[in-house]
């Protein structure tokens, strides 16, 4: 099952201005706790050493692979952060005890399907870190990012039917929202919370896959 636009809901974003040398320093303070943070989930335990070596490895990956500059134009806003890491925690928990169900559960297999989520944020800050989130959480897995359309194609598991990948998608507006309630621009804020004028957009099928 395939469900979702394969054009772009939203228009890109403008370009990227030229970031400063104190810009491009922060930038790179807040990709190294990114990627810190990313270690320390991915090992499920925080411990000093786990702490330690996702710092070395987040500087060495930063300096043998650099990524693209990133303009970080928001600012974190504790209470929010709070909320979103709250809220993550709990989705883990919930799809651990779902994907634990699906493995012991006798009868058909599970169905799967192919989401494609168009974000209302396009930049690379929030793509990565939606699709970061998404990926951490048992049962959905991104299997290609459009940069250039910011649309996240998620492979997920145990969808039955349009309702639920309508919900799935809407799942996933709602977390992107959080991240940028937490860590977003005033601007980007706004473009979350305020509803599109055009409404929903509607879903494409793309040739030979199963409406």
């Amino acid at each position: 099952m395939t469900a979702g636009p394969t054009t772009p809901a939203h228009p890109a974003g403008p370009t990227n201005p030229p970031l400063t040398r104190k810009a491009r320093r922060r930038n790179r303070i807040i990709a190294v706790i990114g990627l810190t943070s990313v270690w320390v989930l991915l090992w499920g335990t925080f411990t000093w050493a786990n702490l330690i070596s996702g710092l070395v490895l987040s500087v060495v990956l930063l300096a043998v692979f650099p990524l693209p500059p990133v303009t970080f134009a928001g600012r974190i806003r504790p209470v929010p952060l709070a909320r979103f890491w709250v809220r993550f925690l709990r989705d883990l928990v919930v799809a651990s005890v779902q994907i634990a169900r699906l493995a012991v559960r006798f009868g058909h297999p599970p169905l799967s399907a192919i989401i494609a989520v168009p974000l209302r944020v396009n930049t690379d800050l929030n793509l990565t870190l939606t699709a970061e989130a998404l990926s951490l959480v048992p049962g959905s897995l991104i299997i290609e990012a459009d940069r250039a359309t910011g649309t996240l194609y998620v492979h997920v598991i145990g969808i039955r039917d349009r309702a639920e990948v309508e919900r799935f998608r809407q799942g996933v507006l709602d977390l992107e929202a959080r991240i940028v309630a937490a860590i977003g621009s005033p601007d980007e804020l706004r473009r979350v919370t305020q509803p599109d004028p055009a409404g929903p957009p509607e879903p494409a099928h793309p040739e030979g896959a199963p409406r």
